[in-house]
């Protein structure tokens, strides 16, 4: 969905590969109230700053939770949405509002029609279980 995709700059017309990178809790790294979802866009950094405050709000209105996958394929929709609607300007960090991330959390469950259908992450190679591919087991799990 929107862990790797392209997308085709309003301005310019380039066209733009972006996929996610990480995710990281910003208070620790940069002293705010956000999770930061990092995307690779034309090999270039950029971050989707997204409050905390929306996870509380989403439980609190849905009694469900924004799970990793969820923030990383709602950042990801919005900067799709802020680069074909010319809003991206090349910046390195955009911030979202508590609404802005319900809203795309809603649209990317819609489009996914359930939390259980969205792509895990980290995506290193579509044929092979990110397990295998890092080669991450558990003791006693098969190699």
């Amino acid at each position: 969905m929107y862990e790797d995709f392209e997308v085709t700059d309003r301005w310019t017309g380039e066209q733009l590969h972006c996929s996610w990178k990480g995710t990281i809790v910003a208070i620790a790294t940069r002293h705010a109230d956000a999770t930061d979802i990092r995307f690779s866009v034309n090999d270039k950094p950029v971050w989707i700053a997204m409050p905390n405050a929306a996870w509380v709000e989403q439980k609190r209105r849905t009694g469900h939770v924004i799970t990793d996958y969820l923030a990383a394929q709602a950042a990801g929709r919005y900067l799709k949405h802020a680069i074909e609607s010319g809003y991206d300007n090349g910046r390195e960090m955009y911030t979202m509002t508590v609404d802005e991330v319900l809203e795309h959390a809603d649209a990317v469950v819609h489009e996914a029609g359930h939390t259980t259908k969205l792509p895990s992450l980290p995506v290193i190679n579509a044929d092979i279980r990110p397990e295998d591919e890092m080669s991450i087991h558990l003791p006693g799990e098969p190699a």
